[in-house]
């Protein structure tokens, strides 16, 4: 009997000792590896997130852009200072907490088919500008009981209807959207959020920016048909920590240094920068 006992005995104690500690060892490679891919998973996603975000705002601005000055030949003329084709409305204060972003209006006409067989001509102009963000910031204090929002901005886009006077001698009014009736208008709609910053550079068919941008009351007004394509430049921040030290990055604007980011934060911040080709301001000459 006892040589039948010793025959089925187990693992000593050392050696279960030895076999937890194999496996220990195993279990937190497993998690470091784990741990490594997906911090590595999360950071290319926010590169994507930021991305795919500053691409959608793009897209928009480029369509319309491309957009501005065109009328239809068959469309009523109105010689309104309000139509100019492209209006850039540059910000200020930069670095400070009353900073703003650059804006642009932009107009153009459409073609719209109706039931009956005729056919409507109606001006448009959208406006792309941006707000501040109220997106809160739970990483912050309660201020008033209340979280403080984020020290960002929002790109909105708003969309307006023109309507003539019916004394062709004075000037139209733009319409309430949400009131004029027209399903192609809307009044200002949140397109991105986390923007540290929006830029629009005016540049003339030598491939200049025009400073101050064109309109009717300053010194460039005779270059108010000048304007070839607009640079745009978006910069963006990543929603949640990126990095894992906090130091000091840069971030470059569009041509203006004084407009580049030196923020010390764990934050990853990333400008986009396209240029729009307009097709019908030049023909309005």
């Amino acid at each position: 009997m006892i040589k039948k006992l010793k025959a089925i005995a187990g693992v000593t104690l050392v050696e279960l000792l030895i076999g937890i500690v194999v496996s220990s060892i195993m279990m937190f490679a497993l998690f470091t590896s784990y741990s490594a891919i997906n911090n590595s998973y999360s950071q290319v996603s926010d590169r994507v997130e930021i991305s795919r975000t500053g691409r959608l705002a793009l897209g928009m601005l480029l369509k319309d852009i491309r957009m501005a000055g065109y009328f239809d030949i068959n469309s009523i003329k109105h010689g309104d200072n309000q139509l100019q084709p492209i209006l850039v409305y540059k910000g200020g204060n930069f670095n400070k907490a009353s900073r703003k972003c650059d804006s642009i209006a932009i107009v153009y006409g459409d073609t719209i088919l109706n039931e009956d067989g005729t056919f409507d001509y109606p001006i448009y102009r959208t406006l792309y500008q941006c707000v501040k963000s109220k997106t809160q910031d739970t990483k912050q204090g309660k201020g008033s009981g209340n979280y403080v929002t984020k020290d960002l901005f929002a790109i909105t886009v708003t969309k307006v209807k023109y309507k003539p006077n019916s004394d062709p001698l004075k000037a139209g009014t733009w319409e309430d959207p949400t009131t004029d009736g027209d399903p192609a208008t809307f009044p200002a709609e949140v397109l991105i959020d986390h923007v540290e910053d929006m830029i629009f550079n005016a540049i003339d068919e030598n491939g200049k920016i025009i400073s101050p941008p064109p309109n009717i009351t300053n010194e460039n007004k005779d270059k108010i048909y000048s304007i070839r394509s607009v640079d745009i430049a978006i910069m963006l921040r990543s929603t949640d920590e990126f990095f894992k030290e906090k130091r000091e990055r840069n971030t470059f604007a569009l041509s203006n240094s004084d407009r580049n980011k030196e923020k010390t934060d764990r934050y990853l911040r990333d400008t986009i920068v396209v240029t729009a080709h307009n097709r019908n301001i030049g023909m309005l000459r």
